[in-house]
Order: structure tokens, then C-alpha cells, then sequence
């Protein structure tokens, strides 16, 4: 029986090893078929296949650091026979300067939460070092350095509020900031236009863009409220001899207070002082001479002016106006105004440009457009005159005080021809002479 079923078991057999090569055989053909494919393609098709991943992903690197290109912002270039420096180590706009009282230093503030304090000797310097000092969590749009140069104080940007620094100087040189536990209360109910610290040290001033101004003691405690009536305040501050503070917005005029202490140094009252009037439209700017015996305003009917403020005030006397100048562009857009320490020259800003005219005559000296990528955010002369200052981008530039050294040398001539003894003749000749060989060092000596 079993030899029987011998012939049936080996043709069963026969039949699955058939199967098996038939199906060895078709996935052989399809898989030479494959190479065939591959092999027929161009070889450029075939990277692609296997780089295709790391080309996307490589896009993505590129196109994430094109992003980081078009936002970081492309430095302004400005050359200048007159420019002496250009300091540039702020990463941000830089909003406000404050030379100290001093003259060593000078403060700088911007929106990269950074104040950097800057040697004045090291202006003409071919490299420019500074110390910086970091604002927590915020930034600073103002700073101002205390009378004694041991302290500054900054407005904060977003908490709205004045915040202080104490400068401890180190055994190298340098110094370390170290900000109070506590920021002043916030009062202001708009935004802030300008503050200051009197030279006497003992009130700080604050003005917001509605028409307050604040006057506080150094603890952060509010000493008196002014109210300017005038619409808007464009802009205030406190006179060099901390006397007086004034302010002036969307009237035509410019509105000084006096700020009364005790014998003993209390606070008493602030009392109205004297009006600039003259302009016919609102006052963009003005400014104090150093000895608070001069000022300055620059208005939107397109003129300037520079007072005589040394005036009996209490008798009811009035500023007299010395001198009136043109600037067509206060016309069309705000302005920025600094007058130097002699008051001999005044420097408009008026976009990104900076405009010096002599106050003796009047006339327009020196011209420096496009100065700035940004708009010009603040202008100031350092204490001796020598250099103004200016910023609105990442930079702050410096330049020769050219129109200051020719006022010299014309004051000198009309006082050399006057003077009678020899000790002063040769006093005035040896200030003539160098004020001359600056002017020719500088390349702006006028034959």
C-alpha cells in the first residue's frame, strides 16, 4: 500500500520545487529590471534622490540666516573732513548724551538695554574704549549724570519711571554701576520729553509731553507740580546755574520759572519768572548759555533767536532779543538745538543734518548732511566747546567746533584793536594765534 503512494508523493514534490523557481526567477527579473532603471537615469537625478533631505534641510539654514540679514540693520557710512571721532560700540540706536560737569565723561544711552560712559580724552584717539553698564530688564531712552560725577540717572523706556546708578570707581580705572533697590513712584500720565539734575544737586526735573513738569528731591519724592499751559510740551529744562527751568511746547513762546530754596536749602516755591516772546509759531527747542545769562530758541516760523536773559525779572523787565536768523526747515519738520559754551556758535539738527551759524552775525558756517541713518535724537557741546556731539543710529560722531575757533579770532581782532596795555595785548594776540593754528590744523582756516 505505501509503495503505492510513493509516485504520487514524488510528483507533489516536483510541483512546489517548480513553484519555488518560477518565483525566484520573477523577483531576480525585477530586481535586474530596477538596476536597469537606475542605471538609465542621469547621474544628477540620482544624487538628488539621496541628497534631497540635507538639501532641505540646508534651505531652511539659508533661508533662517537671510532672515537674520535683511533684519539686522546696515551701518550708516559718514566721512567728514571736520569729524573727529565716531564712537560705536552701543548695538542700538542711541537716544540721549550727557556730558559730566567735569568734562571727563561723557554718558550714552540706547534700545540695546546698555549706558555706556565714554573718556573725552580718548575723542582723538584712533581706538575708542568704553564701560558699560547694563539696564535690567529694560531700557534707557534719557540719561544724566549727577553734578558730583559719582552717580547718573536713566527713564526707563517701559517701566515709564527715573531710575538711578551709583559709579563706584574700581582700583584699575574703571568703574562699577550698581542700580538703587528702588525706582522712583510713577506720576507722569504721558510721555516723558526731557529731565535733568540741578547743578546745586537738589531737585530733579521731569517733563512729560501733555504740560507737566515735575520737580523732585533726590529721595523720589515730588516737590511741586508746574502746569505750562501750553498745550504740549515739546520740551524743558533746568537752567546751568539751577535757578530756573523752562519749557516750551505748541504757543509761541518759551516759559521760564524760578525755583526758590530756604537759606538752609528746604524747598520753598516755584514762582513765574520771564517769557521768550517773539516767534509766531510754536517753539520746537531751546537752550541755555552756560552761565545761564543767554538763550536760545529755534520755533516753526522758520527762525531762531538768541536772548539776553540777564534782566531784572522781579521789576517786570524782559529779555532782550540779540540776534534773529533764518532756518527754513523748522518750517517742515521738528529741530534740535544746542548753543556752545560761549554762546558764539548754535547748532541746529533737522533730520538727519546739522546745520552751525555764528550768533554774532548770524550767518550759516558749516553744513554736515546726512550725518546719521536715523533722525538726529540728540545734539550737545561738551563743556570746553571744543567738539559737538551728535547721534540718532548705532553711532555717536563728534565733530571740530570750526565756527567757535573763527569767533575766537574775530573777537580777539576787535579786542586787540581796543586794548591799551601791552600785558593784555599780548594775552588776547597769544589766544588769537592759537585759536589760528587750530583753524589751520583743522584745514577751515579762512585766508
Amino acid at each position: 500500500m505505501e509503495l503505492l503512494q510513493m509516485p504520487e508523493l514524488m510528483g507533489l514534490s516536483l510541483l512546489v520545487g517548480l513553484l519555488a523557481l518560477v518565483a525566484t526567477a520573477a523577483m531576480a527579473r525585477g530586481w535586474l529590471r530596477a538596476e536597469e532603471d537606475k542605471a538609465s537615469q542621469p547621474i544628477g537625478c540620482r544624487k538628488s534622490q539621496k541628497v534631497n533631505e540635507s538639501k532641505k534641510s540646508g534651505s531652511k539654514k539659508q533661508k533662517q540666516n537671510q532672515r537674520v540679514r535683511k533684519e539686522k540693520p546696515q551701518q550708516h557710512n559718514f566721512t567728514h573732513r571736520l569729524l573727529a571721532a565716531a564712537l560705536k560700540s552701543h548695538s542700538g540706536n542711541v537716544s540721549c548724551m550727557d556730558f559730566s560737569s567735569n568734562g571727563k565723561y561723557l554718558a550714552t544711552c540706547a534700545d540695546d538695554r546698555t549706558v555706556r560712559l565714554w573718556s573725552t580724552k580718548d575723542f582723538l584717539q584712533r581706538e575708542h574704549h568704553s564701560l558699560r553698564a547694563n539696564v535690567e530688564l529694560d531700557h534707557a531712552t534719557l540719561v544724566r549724570f549727577s553734578p558730583d560725577c559719582r552717580a547718573f540717572i536713566v527713564w526707563l523706556a517701559n517701566g515709564d519711571t527715573l531710575r538711578v546708578f551709583k559709579m563706584t570707581k574700581r582700583e584699575d580705572g574703571g568703574f562699577t554701576f550698581t542700580a538703587t533697590p528702588e525706582d522712583f513712584p510713577k506720576k507722569h500720565k504721558a510721555p516723558i520729553v526731557n529731565m535733568g539734575i540741578a547743578d546745586t544737586g537738589k531737585f530733579i526735573m521731569t517733563a512729560s509731553s501733555d504740560t507737566t513738569i515735575l520737580l523732585w528731591n533726590l529721595k523720589g519724592q515730588v516737590l511741586s507740580t508746574i502746569n505750562t499751559n501750553q498745550m504740549n510740551n515739546s520740551y524743558a529744562v533746568i537752567s546751568p546755574c539751577s535757578r530756573f527751568v523752562g519749557s516750551c511746547g505748541f504757543t509761541p513762546d518759551v516759559k521760564v520759572w524760578e525755583v526758590c530754596f530756604g537759606k538752609k536749602g528746604e524747598f520753598q516755591e516755584v514762582l513765574r519768572a520771564f517769557e521768550l516772546k517773539g516767534h509766531s509759531a510754536s517753539v520746537h527747542f531751546f537752550a541755555f548759555s552756560n552761565d545761564s545769562r543767554r538763550m536760545a530758541s529755534i520755533s516753526k516760523d522758520g527762525t531762531w533767536k538768541l536772548w539776553d536773559t540777564d534782566v531784572e525779572y522781579k521789576k517786570q523787565q524782559d529779555p532782550y532779543l540779540l540776534r534773529t536768523g533764518r532756518f527754513e526747515e523748522a518750517r517742515s519738520m521738528p529741530c534740535r538745538l544746542a548753543l556752545s559754551p560761549d554762546t558764539h556758535v548754535l547748532a541746529l539738527a533737522a533730520g538727519t543734518s546739522i546745520h552751525l551759524f555764528n550768533t554774532r552775525r548770524g550767518e550759516k558756517e558749516d553744513c554736515f548732511p546726512s550725518v546719521h541713518g536715523e533722525c538726529i535724537a540728540d545734539l550737545t557741546f561738551d563743556v570746553t566747546g571744543r567738539f559737538l556731539a551728535s547721534c540718532g543710529d548705532r553711532v555717536v560722531r563728534l565733530f571740530h567746533n570750526t565756527p567757535g575757533h573763527r569767533a575766537v579770532v574775530e573777537e580777539m581782532q576787535g579786542l586787540l584793536k581796543k586794548a591799551t596795555s601791552e600785558s593784555t595785548r599780548q594775552r588776547l594776540q597769544q589766544q588769537l594765534t592759537q585759536a589760528q593754528e587750530v583753524l589751520k590744523s583743522l584745514g577751515a582756516l579762512k585766508k
